[in-house]
């Protein structure tokens, strides 16, 4: 079945296993981050048996699936819980990351009606304005944890890049490594954990400007793509960056014009389409929409196949640079980013085959 994901579990775990020898150098554990590929049960096995000590993720569905499916080690939800899955949270997870002080109370109520223990990662905003605290805050938040007697800190963290595309740097971390002291202070215990990052942070491992408290990095896209996309460098060196391929067949091949004909108005998306006139060239359309994925994300295997653009349900291909012209049933591969990874595996509609 057609589209398809074709997922190099080898290649994985060989990835989990580089990145698990160049972090433990610098005394750095790695947690698995399982996001990106929708917490695939056969994915999360390479990343524990490569080297991850704790798998993340941001869907409480998706912890439930891991856990369904074998996996013993320690799951973390990677995203702020929610005020209404404190509960669900509970019945599945051994710990989250928070930053809201207004979640610590309730989440210690749950905790003591259950009788059950939450590790929690307090996460401190250093610059990229997602999710953390103000550092200013963290003696006031530390100070409600401390009144926890079932919630308790086992560490700090920060995010970058993902929302205003700050790097990781020196400086940003050695805030963080400055707030983990003044956490403990208003704790009254030491926490053990201290999250640079993903694995944009890899960089400075790299340039060996990595602060030395730094013992955590929570690692998906480096892994599963050896690509850093928020990096001062896109591709890991010694990786592999083909773990996941993309399969889709060809439904047409005609000779048409490049350049609509007749009154252009608004497309399917709302967009106003801009074409260049190249004259009569050979084009393709393959059985994959933006149903299935963002096409900006896909970079074509094979050569002389250009991305036109992308329906509901099908994608334009101009192809008329290939060797040899696409028939009706051949199928076109596919590399991907991070971002277009995580839409194919969400889609239901597109198959997985393992090798």
């Amino acid at each position: 079945m057609y589209p398809k994901l074709i997922i190099n579990l080898e290649k994985i775990q060989e990835n989990t296993e580089i990145l698990y020898g160049r972090t433990k150098k610098c005394g750095i554990e790695i947690y698995g981050v399982t996001k990106g590929c929708s917490a695939d049960i056969n994915v999360a096995r390479r990343l524990i048996n490569g080297g991850c000590s704790c798998l993340m993720d941001s869907r409480i569905q998706n912890l439930y699936s891991l856990r369904k499916g074998g996996i013993n080690v320690p799951l973390f939800l990677l995203r702020i819980p929610m005020l209404s899955e404190l509960s669900a949270l509970l019945d599945i997870a051994d710990g989250t990351v928070v930053s809201a002080e207004e979640s610590i109370a309730p989440l210690e109520t749950i905790c003591r009606a259950r009788q059950k223990s939450m590790n929690v990662i307090v996460m401190v905003d250093v610059g990229d304005l997602r999710e953390g605290i103000n550092p200013e805050d963290i003696l006031r938040v530390g100070t409600s944890l401390a009144a926890c007697r079932y919630v308790h800190c086992i560490g700090i963290g920060t995010n970058v890049g993902c929302f205003g595309g700050i790097l990781p740097s020196a400086q940003n971390l050695s805030t963080l490594v400055t707030c983990k002291a003044a956490l403990e202070d208003s704790l009254g215990y030491q926490i053990d954990v201290v999250s640079g990052g993903a694995t944009s942070s890899l960089d400075l491992i790299s340039q060996h400007i990595m602060p030395s408290e730094v013992n955590n990095l929570r690692i998906g896209e480096g892994i599963l793509l050896g690509t850093n996309l928020m990096g001062y460098s896109r591709i890991i060196e010694g990786l592999h960056r083909d773990a996941f391929i993309l399969e889709a067949e060809v439904v047409e091949v005609y000779v048409k014009p490049s350049k609509p004909f007749g009154r252009i108005g608004m497309n399917a998306f709302g967009q106003a389409p801009h074409f260049e006139d190249k004259g009569r060239r050979l084009r393709a359309i393959i059985a994959l929409g933006r149903q299935d994925v963002n096409p900006d994300g896909l970079t074509p295997m094979d050569e002389g196949v250009e991305i036109l653009g992308t329906t509901s349900d099908h994608m334009v291909l101009d192809v008329e640079g290939c060797t040899t012209a696409p028939v009706y049933g051949q199928k076109l591969r596919f590399l991907m980013n991070y971002s277009a990874m995580l839409m194919l595996t969400t889609s239901k509609y597109v198959h997985r085959e393992y090798v």
